[in-house]
């Protein structure tokens, strides 16, 4: 796996035991300024449950990933969030609830994470890198460039 030291990129990772039922699964979509390190972006946790519990977002994560630079380098990763959580009737009332996720990738995209959220935690479950876009304006760019249509002879 390549990761930019420079600039500006997207990153979605996947977090959970997929394909195991009733897992929760994580969906982190970041964006990742790397002079820095900064990470923001949104997290999502699907779970095969009763609604309204099957599909959490957490509309903003913020904070960061670095290189451990020593031995065999990993990248760590640490994000925080909050989310509003609606209580069923007969009760009234929405409350915030924390979310936490903590990562080690290694070089080939896969590693390990932990996260928590509201009153669960889901340790030690598997995490890789379902992609990774370079963010540079060039690059976005040219994604958006439409397609140009074949030229035809005329006579």
């Amino acid at each position: 796996m390549e990761y930019p030291l420079v600039g500006y990129y997207l990153l979605k990772l996947e977090a959970g035991n997929v394909g195991l039922p009733g897992a929760a699964i994580l969906t982190l979509n970041l964006g990742v300024y790397a002079p820095t390190g900064q990470v923001t972006g949104d997290a999502t946790i699907t779970q095969a449950i009763a609604p309204p519990d099957g599909k959490i977002t957490v509309p903003q994560v913020t904070g960061f990933i670095h290189d451990t630079g020593f031995g065999k380098n990993q990248r760590l990763l640490a994000v925080q969030g909050q989310y509003v959580v609606c209580v069923p009737p007969p009760a009234i009332g929405c409350y915030l609830a924390q979310f936490q996720c903590a990562a080690t990738l290694n070089e080939d995209g896969t590693g390990r994470a932990t996260f928590t959220y509201g009153g669960h935690t889901v340790t030690d479950v598997p995490v890789k890198v379902v992609s990774q876009e370079n963010g540079t304006l060039e690059a976005l760019a040219k994604k958006a460039e439409p397609a140009k249509a074949p030229e035809t002879a005329t006579a």
